[in-house]
């Protein structure tokens, strides 16, 4: 049991990829390993996945077990063939290269994310039963002291107007990690409240749930 505070936390945006890399096969264990022949990939680089599973593509995990043609999806548990059939998770992986800090954070709100219910009773029933269906679309704002001269606000930019979806990386001060993968829009017009600090919005909508690390 314990309890953290945001205060120290740092948020990165991907600022860059590598080409696609195929991935032949993803296996059904608790910490899937994919086959790619050649990657180059190594154990703590990142990379954004695209797999025919719906629950494990659109995520930005951390390589670790690197063989020459093959490397695990750290965290990836994908041993429940109902919900991963087997031979159904090839697809293609991309290596983050670089990161760039969004600096100047002065608060930020989880969005979305509720779950969603489908009811039915029984004509004899005198209660309704609710069965949990999907969630409504997850997102982060981003409240960001106005500079647009910082790298981080220059890339958010570049992100609101190209609409390419980009990996963001959340470290605490503990040094846990939150990665999403996320389309990044912004306001590019600050808020100005007299004695106020004057601070854009920016926004991330989420394509699949994050992945989290813990150091």
């Amino acid at each position: 049991m314990s309890v953290s505070l945001p205060n120290g936390s740092t948020i990165h945006i991907a600022s860059g990829t590598g080409s696609a890399i195929n991935v032949t096969a993803i296996s059904n264990v608790v910490q899937a390993v994919c086959t790619a022949a050649g990657h180059g990939l190594a154990n703590g680089d990142f990379v954004i996945l695209t797999s025919g599973w719906s629950r494990l593509t659109d995520k930005v995990f951390r390589v670790a077990g690197s063989t020459t043609n093959t490397f695990e999806l750290e965290g990836a548990d994908t041993s429940d063939v109902n919900i991963y059939p087997a031979g159904g998770g090839i697809g293609s992986v991309k290596k983050v290269s670089g990161w760039t800090q969004l600096q100047q954070v002065l608060q930020t709100q989880s969005q979305g994310g509720e779950q969603q219910f489908a009811t039915y009773q029984f004509l004899e029933g005198d209660r309704e039963v609710r069965l949990p269906t999907t969630k409504s679309g997850g997102g982060l704002t981003i409240n960001v002291a106005d500079d647009p001269t910082l790298p981080g606000y220059i890339l958010a930019s570049k992100a609101n107007d190209d609409r390419v979806e980009r990996a963001v990386r959340v470290t605490t001060a503990k040094g846990s990690k939150i990665l999403y993968l996320s389309y990044i829009t912004i306001d590019k017009t600050p808020s100005m409240d007299v004695n106020a600090v004057m601070a854009c919005q920016a926004t991330l909508s989420h394509l699949n749930e994050p992945v989290r690390y813990a150091a």
